[in-house]
């Protein structure tokens, strides 16, 4: 191509052509955000509510999930990086450093709740008493996450495109399926197992414990800052960026507000699962309509989009912690090898270490729905720190550096912020309280053993990184060999 003779100015004109950026419309990029958020997971906890799971995704959804997207929107176009260059240029880099490792941390707990609603999904294809065996769960846990491990560190790069097929075979067709089945019960004259009468729209109050139920729902929008990278790729990212966050929260809504909904009509509150109550609605709703047999098939759906999921996220923020770690120094060398493969190693088979540690915590727990609860809330505690820590950060960089070029300015930065950080704190300090559904369970035991996870996790492991930190672990300028990945 080199030797061709072409006038002087076609170079020049094809360059600027490569050069310029990539551009997506609104609506892809909404689906994108939709892809990344929604999921079936969480309709069993919100089920339990009835009609009332409306009102408990709302609120969450207009006092974080759109000022989440919003915020991280206006610091994706302005600096890149991720949530560690937000934090570090905003506040300072061991708070950057903090928020990285919240990133990373959340997936710890975030991996033996996810797996344990496999393993009650996989139970109905086998024996569905075994979703409420915490042995049974224990053991599935340990051997997909560590198989997920093995499958991650060979450096399958097909893995990337999974997320999307996660999104068609695990939600919206088995989402669809659901509703339209639940729509078609109810059309037939079926009574609903949940009330759906106007003055069941708001929970019922039974004190402090109500609000907690709303905290589990902050995890579910998590997610939201990922795809705000992609904003300078909209041709008019002022206008664009806040239409595709308001389809992308219809859209979110809409998945996880219908089969939550759908769930409740066939599926008493009093003997629906956490872990396997969109199986429970299954198995109903086929039986009724005579089709049991399609019941291990919606399983296969559901196990292949969590497992897709889990595969696609095993590698994801453990790679961001570790390439802020090669170069500023935060992990010990070990933790940063990297095996043949060019894969962190050292950093999965830690971590799964002490997810198979917490994964027998199904084991000893008798209650594997109260297990997947308190797992579910630590995670929210760890993650809502990095919300925090961004929405500080984007306030301190508006007054900072106002001069900073920004595709995309959210309007009533200061007040979006506030929102979104009384929000966060507050969805912080209520989730220390037991829901309403633990009933006699120990409150003192409930406290702990989530304060503890989120002190550990959260804050003692990366005060003690930062602590420890010396200047020969930062292994950034390595030679090649070892930077391209050694043995580990």
């Amino acid at each position: 191509m080199a030797s061709m003779d072409v006038p002087a100015e076609l170079p020049k004109r094809a360059a600027v052509r490569t050069a310029a950026p990539p551009t997506l419309t609104w609506v892809t990029l909404a689906l994108m955000t939709t892809a990344s958020v929604a999921s079936l997971r969480a309709a069993p906890t919100m089920a339990v509510y009835g009609l009332a799971c409306v009102f408990l995704y709302l609120l969450p959804a207009v006092v974080f999930l759109l000022p989440t997207a919003l915020v991280s929107a206006e610091l994706a176009s302005g600096w890149s990086g991720g949530v560690y260059r937000w934090v570090a240029e905003g506040l300072s880099k061991p708070l950057g450093f903090l928020a990285v490792w919240c990133q990373f941390a959340m997936t710890i707990f975030y991996y033996p709740s996810l797996l344990a609603f496999v393993a009650s999904t996989i139970a109905y294809v086998i024996d569905p008493a075994l979703a409420s065996n915490g042995v049974y769960t224990a053991i599935v846990i340990m051997v997909l996450y560590w198989t997920g491990v093995w499958v991650s560190s060979r450096g399958t790069k097909a893995l990337a495109g999974l997320s999307s097929w996660g999104l068609i075979i695990g939600t919206l067709i088995p989402g669809t399926i659901l509703v339209v089945l639940g729509m078609v019960f109810l059309g037939q004259g079926n009574p609903s197992a949940a009330p759906m009468t106007s003055s069941h729209l708001l929970p019922q109050w039974t004190g402090l414990a109500s609000l907690v139920l709303i905290v589990n729902n902050f995890l579910s929008y998590s997610g939201m800052e990922m795809n705000a990278v992609h904003v300078s790729s909209l041709k008019d990212p002022a206008k664009e960026y806040p239409k595709s966050m308001f389809l992308a929260m219809g859209l979110v809504l809409l998945i996880f507000i219908l089969p939550a909904l759908a769930i409740s009509w066939v599926v008493p509150a009093d003997r629906l699962s956490l872990t396997a109550g969109v199986m429970q609605a299954f198995e109903a709703f086929f039986s009724y309509f005579g089709v049991g047999w399609m019941t291990p098939i919606a399983a296969v759906m559901l196990i292949s989009a969590s497992l897709a999921g889990m595969l696609t996220w095993l590698a994801g923020p453990s790679k961001g912690l570790l390439e802020i770690s090669r170069s500023e120094g935060y992990l010990p060398p070990f933790l940063q090898r990297l095996n043949k493969y060019g894969i962190q190693q050292n950093i999965l088979v830690t971590q799964g270490i002490v997810t198979s540690v917490i994964a027998l915590g199904y084991a000893l727990i008798p209650d594997v729905s109260s297990v997947y609860w308190i797992f579910s809330t630590i995670t929210t505690q760890v993650y809502l720190i990095v919300y925090l820590l961004m929405f500080a950060a984007a306030m301190r960089l508006r007054k900072t550096k106002p001069d900073h070029p920004r595709g995309y300015r959210v309007p009533a930065l200061g007040l979006v912020c506030v929102v979104g950080l009384l929000s966060s704190l507050a969805a912080l300090v209520i989730g220390f309280v037991p829901p309403s559904q633990f009933g006699g369970s120990s409150v003192l035991q409930y406290v702990v053993i989530v304060g503890g996870g989120l002190a550990i996790l959260g804050f003692l492991i990366p005060y003690a990184f930062l602590k420890l930190r010396k200047p020969s672990w930062r292994t950034a300028d390595a030679g090649s060999t070892d930077t391209a990945g050694g043995p580990s």
